[in-house]
């Protein structure tokens, strides 16, 4: 058979990581073949070797049986290869038209011929049935258009293979699907799709095949109805898994944490959260749904104490802490795992045992007085490290040594270990493999179960939707709708995403209602 695309023994190293050990990877002409594996699996190594952005160290590409050496992207553009990326490349001040041909724009006596520019953009939105309007700005187009545009730029270079890389990100359930019409539209035109994904849903929905990668290596690859879900994932993490952990029924007491019209500001000093009322109580997860950029960050970083609230109360078991230190609010009963381990979870260049003790370590049995107990150092760092399995040859390692996975583990560990009043988990399973998400979820259940009210803020709705008792949805700094846990479904969360109450009524502002009109006239 010859393939669209053959990538046959491709070898990538960067320094002291072998990124893809001599992976073979086909596609076949006119399918859509979904690419998984965690973070740091090869994925999009691999592609943007495809792309041209990398070189092989070893290996060979070919292209519709042609063998191609790509010294860039411009050489894979060439061959009719097109990557819409994770971050969008879009510049936000310019129009759909400007953007779509953004280097390749049509001339007239040495300038832009703006009728042409546009003229063309409405020839190939019409060719894929892909509506957009030409003459809006990037700034004032809801998310799910933008990945449209972003789509129509790789289309408009004649591309008749297009990589999407992880394309649903930011995207609510029904924007999803909305990507997925489009892109079995494009396959219905001809066109050859790879679709990188981690999330075993969007493999069963969409593609025909799907090649798993697993530490860089090529694992296998299946047609999609021949396999399911938990074959992918034993694919993947190398064991068994549970995909969707069981939980008892919650049994919450009193309230300990109760927010009331709530405001904080984000760094462009703007309201990104706004008259945030909510409450949580011990032996109960509430899940803050939503899609990222809606002030969910703003509104952790405003409880925790990184960020003064500029209107509102924050209590815990009913005592004021809004004018609290985030170190007295620590001392009060909160304990937090943040979004991003690397920059507010642990400090780098620590060891993993003063890692470990940043909660307790100046209390006993760590220290008496100013000096510190290094025994009791080291026994609490090896029990934690038992306790959460984190990998490590040594407690006294450095942190910044640890993958990403481990370092996540401690920061849970420490958090965790604290015995809180009230827990937050940022993004607790971002980039982690299949079989630590697994125990990461024991972990935040067995705190609510020992009396911990949780706040559990994640992008990912599966996982909000498995772990929450109840589930808040966070919109435009708003919350717009709770339901509880066990009744939510994804259309009506999906939906609250997006701005849209369960009564019919629109959060979203007049403008961008109007833009989203314009776009679907």
């Amino acid at each position: 058979m010859t393939y669209e695309i053959e990538m046959i023994g491709i070898r990538k190293e960067f320094p002291g990581v072998v990124a893809n050990d001599n992976i073979d990877f086909a596609v076949r002409k006119g399918e859509i073949h979904a690419l998984v594996g965690e973070n740091g699996a090869g994925k999009s190594t691999l592609m943007n070797v495809l792309f041209g952005l990398y070189q092989p160290d070893a290996g060979t590409i070919k292209i519709r049986g042609e063998e191609v050496k790509f010294n860039n992207n411009l050489d894979s553009i060439a061959k009719g290869i097109g990557m819409v990326h994770q971050s969008f490349k879009l510049v936000p001040s310019f129009t759909v038209a400007e953007n779509i041909t953004l280097g390749h724009e049509p001339s007239k006596l040495g300038f832009v011929d703006k009728d042409a520019v546009r003229e063309n953009v409405i020839k190939i939105s019409k060719r894929f049935g892909l509506k957009v309007d030409p003459d809006s700005r990037i700034r004032d187009m809801p998310v799910g258009i933008q990945q449209r545009v972003e789509i129509l730029k790789a289309l408009y270079l004649l591309s008749d293979i297009l990589i999407l890389d992880e394309p649903t990100g930011v995207l609510t359930p029904q924007e999803t699907d909305e990507l997925f019409e489009v892109v079995r539209s494009l396959v219905a035109t001809g066109i050859t799709v790879i679709f990188i994904t981690h999330k075993f849903r969007e493999v069963m929905a969409i593609s025909d095949r799907v090649t798993v990668l697993r530490d860089g290596k090529w694992i296998g690859t299946k047609d999609t109805k021949d396999t399911n879900p938990k074959e992918l994932a034993r694919m993947m993490v190398g064991r068994e898994v549970l995909l969707r952990i069981d939980k008892t029924e919650a049994n919450p007491k009193e309230q300990v944490l109760t927010v009331e019209n709530l405001k904080v500001l984000d760094n462009r000093l703007q309201e990104a959260v706004r008259d945030v009322s909510l409450s949580v109580k011990a032996g109960e997860i509430l899940g803050i749904a939503g899609v990222e950029g809606n002030g969910q960050r703003e509104l952790v970083e405003g409880i925790i104490g990184l960020r003064t609230a500029v209107a509102g109360d924050i209590r815990i078991n009913g005592k004021s802490i809004t004018k609290m230190s985030v170190r007295q609010r620590r001392d009060y009963g909160i304990s937090c795992v943040p979004e991003d381990r690397y920059v507010r979870g642990v400090a780098l260049r620590a060891s993993l045992e003063d890692n470990l003790i940043i909660e307790n370590y100046d209390k006993a049995p760590i220290s008496k007085g100013q000096v510190l107990n290094l025994k009791k150092i080291a026994q609490h760092a090896s029990r934690l490290i038992s306790e959460f399995d984190i990998r490590t040859p040594s407690s006294k390692v450095i942190a910044s040594t640890l993958s990403g996975g481990n370092l996540q583990k401690v920061v849970l560990a420490r958090e965790i270990d604290a015995r809180p009043k009230l827990l937050i988990v940022a993004q607790p399973t971002r980039g982690l493999d299949v079989g630590s998400i697994e125990f990461v979820h024991r972990r935040i259940l067995e705190a609510r179960d020992r009396g911990a009210a949780v706040l559990l803020v994640s992008a990912e709705l599966e996982e909000v939707m498995s772990l929450s008792d109840r589930i808040a949805v966070l919109y435009e700094g708003n919350i717009v709708g709770t339901v509880k846990g066990g009744e939510a479904t994804e259309e009506e969360l999906g939906l609250m995403m997006a701005g849209i109450t369960d009564e019919g009524e629109d959060q979203r502002d007049s403008h961008s209602v109007e833009q989203q009109v314009s776009q679907e006239v």
